[in-house]
């Protein structure tokens, strides 16, 4: 699969709310549990407006889930331990298995869905699950602006996601930007989970990375770095990808 060689783009923003169901907001009732819903351990600040313009971009398939991770969280797989957190993992459970089949089956099987009728059309998909991560973490600071996550054994992600890199480093050279970066490609997560099921010459899954403290620049600035990002992608794909069309 060449870097040109895609045909439908869909994206996915697994953390882009903090909303918490009306039957558990008892758990969630504290100060402190207030607080970490508004930070970025409860949802990924800036990732539903990303995913938002890139799906216009390109008028891709859109999938937002907004419940916060700490309900549940999206982009991990059934049986991690961080798919649940300190507040929903002492639940009974049938209670976790109902915030299951409510809130994660549904965003994952769309997605999957999607990717699997676009495969089965005869087409070669790029994924991309657009998410955001903190400049300082564990009093380490990260200066990183965009990170590409893939996995270096499968050759079209790989080659879609080097040049992807040349060619932000081209348009916007005071962009930082690298590949694998702040996380492995290969951790457990959504396109982790959906490369054991889509080969290589269809699927590509590349997590999009960005810095959380682009929710903090002007919206003017925003844009610019999103129309970059966009842009970006558009020369590496080849033209204008088409999918079903926006859905949130």
């Amino acid at each position: 699969m060449t870097a040109g060689g895609f045909e439908e783009l869909i994206v996915s923003c697994e953390h882009g709310g903090n909303e918490v169901p009306a039957s558990l907001r008892g758990l969630f009732a504290g100060p402190h549990a207030r607080r970490m819903l508004g930070s970025h351990r409860g949802f990924d600040p800036g990732s539903a407006e990303a995913a938002r313009f890139l799906a216009a971009r390109f008028g891709a398939r859109l999938e937002i889930a907004t419940v916060s991770r700490l309900v549940v969280d999206l982009n991990r797989s059934i049986g991690n331990d961080e798919l649940f957190s300190r507040f929903t993992s002492p639940l009974d459970a049938a209670t976790r298995q109902a915030i299951v089949d409510a809130h994660y089956r549904p965003h994952r099987d769309a997605v999957t869905e999607a990717v699997r009728r676009a495969v089965a059309a005869g087409r070669r998909v790029v994924h991309l699950s657009v998410h955001t991560f903190t400049s300082r973490y564990r009093g380490t600071h990260r200066p990183l602006d965009v990170g590409l996550l893939f996995d270096p054994a499968r050759r079209g992600e790989r080659t879609l996601c080097g040049r992807w890199r040349e060619e932000l480093r081209h348009v916007a050279p005071r962009v930082r930007v690298a590949e694998n970066e702040p996380y492995a490609g290969t951790a457990d997560g959504f396109t982790t989970w959906l490369r054991r099921r889509f080969d290589d010459d269809v699927y590509a899954g590349i997590e999009l990375e960005l810095n959380n403290r682009i929710a903090r620049l002007t919206p003017a600035g925003r844009a610019n770095r999103m129309r970059q990002i966009g842009d970006t992608l558009g020369a590496v794909i080849g033209g204008e990808p088409f999918g079903s069309g926006p859905r949130t």
